[in-house]
């Protein structure tokens, strides 16, 4: 039942929030611009619900330039200063919000990853795309970047099959906790690689 009413819910929600963020969207878009000039956005080519693709927007947090190599190590180099705070606060998820009215994307669920990741997935890993992609999940408020691989695909998939509303809700209110105490932002410094290799990852 709660499946059937979640877009509904997740579309409200989100034209609400979407109506009173819109002054801070529009300042935090003035200061990218001023500091790290254009692009302002980021889009990124992401795996959805029944392994679609789409689009997911976010705030830049990083350099154009440099050595463009996917790896913990560069995600520290070439985040700007701007961008750090942003991260550490996920304003840089804001824009994400147009993901939700467009309906590519809930409140709730599995991150939505690389679409290039498709063809690395087993047959279980891909039951995180049964359910449409989250700005949070179960995997985010139990470790987030601190989790393997393994674990975050065990925990979307445990999602997938308990999701409710009082979960939901759950998740939501751990995320705002650990927004504001800065919990499990930082990748795993035990983690170089930080791209995902297919089944035989390890880590």
């Amino acid at each position: 039942m709660y499946t059937t009413f979640k877009p509904v819910i997740s579309n409200t929600l989100a034209a609400f929030l979407f109506i009173i963020l819109l002054p801070i969207i529009l300042i935090l878009s003035l200061l990218i611009l001023i500091t790290d000039g254009l692009p302002i956005f980021f889009f990124q080519k992401r795996g959805g619900l029944n392994e679609k693709s789409f689009q997911i927007i976010k705030f830049r947090t990083m350099k154009n330039e440099g050595d463009l190599t996917v790896s913990a190590e560069n995600d520290i180099r070439r985040t700007t200063k701007i961008g750090l705070l942003l991260r550490k606060f996920s304003l840089d998820e804001l824009p994400t919000i147009f993901n939700i009215l467009k309906g590519d994307m809930s409140f709730v669920g599995p991150r939505p990853l690389l679409f290039e990741y498709k063809k690395l997935y087993s047959t279980n890993q891909k039951k995180r795309f049964l359910v449409k992609p989250g700005i949070t999940g179960w995997a985010q408020v139990n470790g987030r970047n601190h989790l393997s691989w393994n674990e975050k695909f065990n925990l979307d998939i445990w999602y997938v099959k308990n999701q409710s509303f009082l979960l939901d809700l759950k998740i939501l209110l751990i995320t705002f906790f650990k927004i504001f105490s800065n919990k499990d932002i930082d990748f795993n410094k035990n983690i170089s690689d930080i791209k995902f290799k297919g089944n035989n990852e390890n880590n």
